[in-house]
């Protein structure tokens, strides 16, 4: 069966604007109104030139207007009601598009936002940072711009095409088709250059993804960068990127800066034949000085707007470009999830059950299966790749397994809505984000409402409470973006304070202690020692001295588990877990 057509950038717009049809709709109508009455003042000066010439004998006075005085005073009148409307609609119909152009804008950052929310953190990973960045930015930014002029200028111009094409029809056919025979060739080309541009402008996106992706990088390096004093090294980097985009713009500008020249020439043309050929027309008395002044005015009126249609093909390609890469992220399919929720209460039981998943062709986890009782702590020790992460991530639902089952309470996770099941988990992560808001709101992250005296309890069960009294405004220090006016190990309480605000049944410790000094992992050892029995506890950890009191520690090796027990039995075994052991430690193993 053939696959249906690909929806165009502008039909995709367009079904994404539906909600705002009548608004559309509204400002269509203003420009269209705003483009008849520009149009007649045009018309004005020929029945005054006429008034003039002809007097009693002009087109007002067989109206019933004999005085030409009377005829000028009228034509004032009437000036000055069409100046009155053309403004009028002037004002609506920029207030709308332009209204228009903030509300699409919002939601189009909403909902790209919302919907990269929806997709897994490998998603993230997969994708550059920068490219998601230029994407809520800048073309949403792009498409804002089309839709605060372009639209308006489109819409206006094939207004202005008709409404002075009907006037030529009606006071001469022969000179009308020789001023509109422009028209045709003008627009044949405006699509020509579009259906070249339009590959050309993907292209530029493309790069600009790949230069915001490079100022992200290393803006967030910079300390790396300056202490291996690899500036220059990053810069040349930078440059080839950005030297990368300037091409690509520059080609998109060859071809969009020849639409003008080309466009003027057949302005010309079409301007040439009124002139000549309805000069000779009214010196033959065909038609009449009034309406030679009007049609000449006219022509210039109908003709010079093309000129626009450079600039306006020009922002439609841009647009239409990231409309598409808005859209095309929009259409990633996030993965399906149940909705039912996880009934309460939840104990923390938890039990793998020959779990197996692979990264494509490559085996991650192999036919895993372990339980944990409500209240203990397990620990996932082993070497780098054996699989501790992809686990820890297929219990977050980041990920689905490929075999087997998790299940909390006996319930299998897969039947249940994720964001029920995250609720009674609590995660710290080996790099803890936080906001740039105060030490209490990231504390109380994610809830409506901070609660002062939760946040104060968990943060003296993480052993920070004496540090955040001591900072200048306490709880209410805000800690800079990314937490950057914090150290490390301070970051690191902070987020098992968050974990702790929670209170949750499971808590889940990714490498939290990899990367602190000795003090804050003794720390937080005392923090899960006190809270011990509490809930159930999932740790995965390089540093064994982390998790040498744990109930059990498995030990993975390719994704398996190659050894389980306590510490001091594996020690004794001499296997795996007991070569890191000495490894670590310089501790002989009998």
């Amino acid at each position: 069966m053939p696959s249906p057509p690909a929806r165009t950038p502008l039909r995709r717009l367009v079904g994404f604007a539906r909600p705002y049809r009548r608004d559309a709709i509204l400002a269509t109508t203003y420009s269209i109104l705003n483009k008849v009455f520009d149009v007649l003042p045009e018309i004005l000066i020929g029945v005054a030139v006429d008034v003039v010439v002809n007097q009693q004998d002009s087109f007002l006075a067989r109206r019933g207007i004999e005085d030409p005085v009377h005829q000028l005073v009228a034509l004032v009148g009437l000036t000055v009601f069409v100046w009155a409307c053309e403004s009028l609609f002037q004002y609506g119909h920029a207030l709308k598009w332009r209204g228009l152009a903030q509300d699409l804008q919002h939601e189009l950052r909403q909902a790209a936002y919302t919907h990269i929310q929806t997709l897994p953190p490998t998603f993230i990973e997969r994708e550059r940072s920068g490219r998601l960045m230029a994407v809520l930015n800048e073309d949403v930014n792009q498409v804002e711009r089309f839709l605060n002029t372009g639209a308006n200028d489109l819409i206006q111009v094939f207004c202005s095409s008709l409404l002075v094409g009907g006037v030529f029809f009606v006071v001469t056919a022969d000179l009308a088709v020789m001023a509109l025979l422009p028209v045709p060739l003008i627009l044949f080309g405006a699509f020509w250059f579009q259906t070249r541009l339009a590959p050309r402008y993907a292209a530029v996106r493309h790069a600009a993804g790949t230069v915001s992706t490079q100022l992200s990088n290393n803006l967030f390096g910079m300390a790396t960068i300056q202490a291996y004093t690899a500036e220059a090294f990053e810069a040349a980097h930078l440059r080839d990127a950005s030297d990368e985009f300037r091409l690509r713009n520059t080609d998109a500008i060859r071809f969009s800066a020849a639409i003008t020249p080309v466009i003027r020439m057949a302005v010309l043309a079409g301007f040439v034949a009124t002139l000549l050929y309805g000069g000779i027309l009214t010196l033959r008395g065909v038609i009449g000085v009034g309406s030679y002044s009007a049609l000449v005015y006219l022509t210039q009126r109908l003709l010079w707007p093309l000129t626009r249609l450079a600039q306006m093909t020009d922002l439609y390609n841009r647009a239409m470009a990231s409309v598409n890469r808005i859209m095309d992220l929009l259409d990633t399919p996030a993965p399906e999830r149940a909705s039912a929720p996880l009934p309460q209460p939840v104990t923390g039981r938890l039990r793998f059950e020959g779990v197996g998943f692979a990264y494509e062709d490559q085996v991650a986890v192999d036919d895993v299966s372990f339980d944990v009782a409500p209240g203990t702590t397990v620990a996932l020790v082993g070497p780098t790749g054996a699989g501790k992460s992809t686990l820890l991530k297929l219990l977050l639902q980041y990920l689905s397994p490929d075999a087997g089952r998790i299940l909390v309470d006996g319930h299998d996770l897969a039947l249940h809505d994720p964001v029920t099941v995250r609720h009674h988990l609590g995660y710290v992560a080996q790099e803890p984000f936080l906001t740039d808001g105060t030490v209490a709101e990231n504390i109380a992250y994610g809830q409506a409402e901070t609660d002062p005296t939760r946040v104060e309890a968990a943060a003296r069960v993480a052993e920070i409470h004496a540090f955040i009294e001591g900072l200048p405004e306490g709880y209410r220090t805000r800690v800079g973006e990314r937490g950057t006016r914090l150290s490390g190990g301070q970051r690191q309480r902070i987020a098992l304070a968050r974990a702790f605000y929670r209170n949750p049944a499971i808590l889940v410790l990714d490498e939290a202690t990899s990367a602190v000094d000795n003090e804050t992992e003794a720390a937080i050892q005392h923090s899960l020692t006190r809270t011990a029995g509490e809930r159930t506890t999932v740790v995965v950890a390089h540093r064994l001295s982390t998790v040498r009191h744990a109930d059990e520690i498995l030990v993975m090796d390719r994704g398996r588990i190659a050894e389980r027990g306590a510490h001091d039995a594996l020690v004794a075994q001499g296997g795996i877990y007991a070569a890191l052991w000495r490894l670590q430690t310089g501790e002989p193993v009998a």
